[in-house]
């Protein structure tokens, strides 16, 4: 991804290198309060992020496909674990850089393509509907107390990964997608206004990019954004 800056991760899994070219999101913060308020979002369709004009903006010309294969000697669980961190820890930024649009006020519920409500699961495996923030704090509380628990990601030399790792991988993923496609489905044009379209569409190529060559995420849980991945995909030549 864009500027090829190396991740730096909360969990280096086992030492394993971070994944090269994942796009430095360390100045969202900062660019966050630059642009506010610095653009008039244009009055657009339901689907302003299908644009051209929108879709075809990324950050850098990254090979999406080289970039999510597996480096010829490393551990294939140590790759996946590592661009999984750097996946959560920049889907994150970009979150708090949109909290302030994001409220239980705007979004009582969390949303996706065609105004598909998503449900958190409870303990009890009960379906809850909460309000966007609200399932987004779930899922990111979740996901890192997966990342920084030894007996899954494990971060020592010659510990083994768990049996059921894969599973868990995935439902980091389908959490990390759902996040996204909130974003594009409710807040695209905040996201357009404050510029940060390009950061977000590279996020969306790399993350199906890497669960497609991987096996991360089911084809039916990205069924309503087919539209944008495949332009997306068809854009940036992937």
């Amino acid at each position: 991804m864009g500027g090829c800056h190396s991740y730096t991760s909360t969990t280096d899994a086992k030492s394993a290198p971070p994944p090269t070219g994942q796009a430095n999101f360390s100045d969202i913060s900062g660019h966050k309060l630059k642009n506010n308020n610095s653009k008039v979002a244009p009055s657009l369709e339901e689907k302003p992020y299908l644009l051209s004009d929108y879709v075809s903006e990324h950050v850098g010309h990254m090979d999406m496909r080289t970039l999510s294969a597996l480096p010829k000697g490393l551990d294939r669980a140590e790759w996946i674990a590592s661009n999984t961190v750097a996946f959560f820890k920049n889907i994150s930024l970009l979150c708090g850089a949109l909290s302030e649009y994001c409220t239980s006020k705007t979004c009582p519920t969390i949303n996706g393509p065609g105004n598909m409500v998503y449900s958190w699961m409870d303990d009890h495996g009960r379906k809850v509907k909460c309000s966007a923030p609200l399932y987004t704090d779930y899922a990111l509380s979740y996901i890192q107390e997966l990342l920084t628990d030894e007996a899954v990601f494990p971060t020592r030399a010659g510990s083994p990964f768990p049996n059921g790792y894969i599973f868990m991988v995935q439902k980091v993923f389908l959490f990390l997608f759902r996040t996204l496609a909130h974003l594009y489905w409710a807040h695209f044009r905040d996201v357009v206004r404050l510029d940060m379209h390009p950061h977000l569409n590279t996020l969306m190529i790399h993350l199906v990019t890497f669960s497609r060559e991987f096996g991360l995420l089911e084809p039916a849980e990205m069924a309503p954004l087919d539209d944008l991945i495949s332009a997306l995909m068809e854009f940036n030549g992937v």
